[in-house]
């Protein structure tokens, strides 16, 4: 996902690039792969621009969130990170509990359920599925 593409998103959803907009996601961009803290993102990205303040992050965050451009998950202590969505194909995701660091897992385990869910006269409309653990580096 390139600045281009978020940028046309956000104008999409009736938003615009602003300063504060453009420092969250290039400090996303820098760290794709990678979930990061709200706190880290308002840190990060107050290098980018100064007058960047913690409500309008989180105000920010949201609307990324809700436009489809980030995605959003808890890891650890109740806290949410976030990180770019990746691409536009269904997939899920490894995430380490130590760094943020994330992989994405290619296939969904979720259809065997699904088919099984048929007779429960209930449609699934949506699901995400993570798998949280340690990468290599901090098993160490």
């Amino acid at each position: 996902m390139d600045r281009t593409y978020i940028a046309d998103k956000l104008k999409e959803y009736g938003y615009k690039l602003t300063n504060q907009r453009r420092a969250i996601i290039d400090v996303l961009v820098e760290h794709q792969g990678h979930f990061l803290s709200a706190e880290e993102i308002y840190l990060k990205s107050k290098d980018k621009f100064a007058q960047t303040n913690f409500s309008t992050i989180y105000r920010n965050l949201e609307i990324l969130v809700n436009t489809h451009i980030i995605h959003k998950t808890q890891i650890k202590d109740g806290t949410f990170s976030y990180e770019l969505v990746c691409s536009d194909a269904h997939h899920h995701h490894l995430i380490c509990k130590g760094c943020g660091k994330t992989e994405n897992i290619d296939f969904c385990p979720i259809e065997d359920l699904q088919k099984k869910l048929g007779s429960k006269n209930f449609v699934l409309t949506d699901h995400k599925f993570e798998l949280y653990g340690y990468c290599q580096k901090c098993q160490k």
